[in-house]
């Protein structure tokens, strides 16, 4: 039973105080997973879209948005663990995770390791493989050229792969409020961040294992983790859906907001249908 609800609440996860927003109603809330470098504002949108018609929450990572810590070296395996807890302190048997980029990072592993506690799995603009040694390398020398002069120039390099090309004329008011996000983090965060992305493990052996229904989502302007990443997964788990979403790119949610969640909501309802169809069928039995 949930004791709070609202915005801008924390709760203390692994000696971390972590913030998050958590409103409507429903026995199986939306967790949603920011990418990085953001934070749980990117899902603004989608969080109010579905308020009415679902309990959703949206949280700050660890180090990330108003969850502060600069002092713990981060990893996929350790954000994982922050969930897990977390969803205990708000005493969640059960859920549906929608997580893009590192978000699906974390999801993937959530998935993995703790299959019993989700209901469906909402993969955005995100992939199963690790790092390749050259991807590796390119975060190495992102971290020492942060050391070296700062962050500015990676964030406005970052924000120049994660757009469709459109969009530079057409969400100008989006890139500026990402790009703030951004640069809201300090350097010793961003620079974790980079060593807990460029460290993670794959998960692509183990998507045969996911039993719960999938859906997967990707820009068609992605260059961080390309469309075909997204064909790849579909392929591996079994009855996933993919949905390509034109004119976006990385940050896919963002860009095409009425789409995103079109598709979203669509696979809700089917997901909300079955469990109708599953519950009536238990009862004439």
């Amino acid at each position: 039973m949930r004791t709070s609800s609202g915005y801008n609440l924390t709760t203390i996860v692994n000696n971390v105080s972590l913030s998050y927003d958590d409103t409507g109603t429903g026995d199986v809330p939306l967790i949603f997973v920011h990418g990085y470098p953001f934070d749980r504002t990117m899902w603004k949108n989608q969080f109010e879209f579905f308020k009415s018609v679902k309990r959703v929450i949206a949280l700050d990572l660890r180090g990330f948005g108003a969850s502060k810590d600069e002092e713990t070296s981060l990893s996929i395996d350790l954000f994982t663990l922050d969930l897990i807890e977390f969803m205990d302190k708000l005493r969640i048997r059960k859920a549906s995770i929608c997580g893009l980029s590192m978000g699906g990072y974390i999801a993937l592993n959530a998935v993995k390791r703790f299959p019993d506690r989700f209901e469906a799995l909402i993969l955005c603009d995100t992939q199963c493989i690790a790092d390749t040694p050259e991807a590796k390398e390119k975060r190495y020398a992102s971290i020492e050229a942060i050391k070296a002069n700062g962050s500015h120039i990676f964030i406005k390099d970052f924000v120049k792969k994660i757009f469709h090309p459109d969009s530079f004329t057409t969400k100008k008011e989006v890139i500026g409020d990402l790009h703030q996000v951004m640069s809201a983090h300090s350097d010793k965060i961003l620079i974790a961040g980079l060593k807990a992305l460029a460290e993670r493990t794959e998960t692509c052996s183990a998507l045969h294992n996911i039993t719960v229904p999938t859906l997967i989502l990707c820009g068609d302007g992605d260059q961080v983790t390309p469309f075909a990443q997204s064909v790849s997964m579909n392929s591996r788990i079994q009855g996933s859906v993919l949905r390509v979403i034109e004119k976006a790119g990385h940050v896919s949610n963002l860009e095409q907001p009425e789409t995103f969640n079109t598709h979203l909501l669509y696979f809700l309802n089917a997901l909300h249908a079955i469990e109708q169809l599953n519950e009536n069928q238990v009862e004439i039995n």
